[in-house]
This record gives C-alpha cells, structure tokens and sequence, in this order.
C-alpha cells in the first residue's frame, strides 16, 4: 500500500491567491503642505480653546511676575467654576479700541491671522491678581487689603511698594475686581480698569515657563 504524503496545510500554486496591488505611495514633498496645515490648525485650536502662553509686559505683578516673563494660562478651568479670590488671572482689556465692521471672510481671516501670531489685536491682554468676587466690597488701607471685613494674608506683595490708590469698592454682579502684586505700580480695578466682567476672563495663568531659573507653579 503506497503511502499518501503529510499535509502541509499550504496550497498549491494554481491555488494561491493573487498578490494585491502594490501601494502608490505619496511623494513626502506633495504630503507636506497638508501636514502644515493640520500643524497649523492643531495649535490654533490649542491657543484658542485650551492653554495658551503669554508674555508679561510691566512691572504690575512683582515680585511674582517679571517683565519678560512667560506664563501658560489655562482656558477651560473656567468653563467648570467661576474665579477664585487669589486667582492670578488673563483678561482681555474691558474697555477696548473698537474695531471696523468685517465682513464673515474678512472676520475669519483675521481670527486665523491672530490666532497664528501673524497679527496683533489693537489692545494688550492683562494679567492681576482676584482680589474680590462679585458681591465683595475691597478696601484697600495704609495697613492691607479688606475683603468684607477681614484682612487679606498676603505673602506675594512686596510691602515696600506701598498701598497704591486706596478708599473701598463694592464689586457688582457678574464682575471681579482685580489688583496688580506691585500695588504701588499697577493700573487695575482701582484706577483705570474698573471691575472686570467675568466674559473678560480669558483664564487663569497657573505656571511659569519661562525664564528657566524663574519656573515654577502660580
């Protein structure tokens, strides 16, 4: 009795099922401009809905902040609970330049243009410290800072800048009113400023990332 051969689970050749189609690929030079475009994109929906960086500009916030300094400031805290009394807080100016009407293509081109750095919008952001809540009233004296009564601690304040403007305000609803830390070099909710809406807030700077020796937490 002849023997029959092992299986070898394979197939034969007249069974074998063609090869597929090798894949044309795309050259990395026609494939670029697209990812620069979704790089482009990417960040810009980083910047505009969740941390961006900012860069400080004056002396208002020493000895916590310096100028040259760069903070990233995060965008949703305040999408989950309202500024807190100490927050150190962006917010855009509450008084601002108007701007020409545009059209919805021109609108748009500049939010990129802006978005990308390109541009810059005709008024600078600010960055203070909350100070009182809507329905605090803040005085502000030779001896501190008052919130309904009590004294504030202050450990961030250098006390040889003085006091700065001092008298009592009453904070309305749905606006916070804001001091600088170099409370006798600051225009905020004291003087110019005003108390600022809460839409105003752009949202709350919480690290320093630049200088390297000047890193740290807020």
């Amino acid at each position: 009795m002849q023997e029959r051969p092992p299986e070898t689970g394979g197939v034969s050749e007249e069974e074998a099922p063609p090869f597929p189609p090798a894949r044309k690929l795309t050259p990395f030079w026609k494939e670029l401009p697209v990812l620069i475009v979704m790089a482009f994109v990417l960040a810009l929906l980083i910047k505009s809905l969740l941390v961006q960086a900012f860069f400080i500009p004056s002396e208002s916030m020493e000895p916590t902040l310096f100028p040259g300094d760069r903070v990233l400031v995060n965008k949703v805290v305040y999408r989950l609970h309202p500024p807190h009394r100490l927050d150190v807080v962006v917010f855009e100016n509450p008084h601002p330049t108007p701007e020409p009407d545009r059209n919805p293509v021109a609108g748009f081109a500049n939010w990129i243009s802006r978005g990308l750095g390109f541009s810059q919008p005709p008024d600078e952001d600010f960055i203070k410290r909350v100070i009182g809540v809507p329905g605090d009233a803040v005085t502000v004296d030779q001896d501190g800072v008052w919130v309904n009564g009590t004294k504030l601690v202050e450990p961030y304040v250098d006390p040889e800048s003085g006091p700065g403007p001092t008298g009592t305000w009453n904070v309305p609803e749905g606006h916070y009113f804001v001091m600088g830390d170099n409370r006798g070099n600051s225009n905020d909710s004291r003087v110019s400023l005003g108390a600022i809406p809460g839409d105003k807030i752009v949202g709350q700077a919480f690290v320093i990332i630049w200088p390297p020796g000047n890193w740290g937490g807020l």
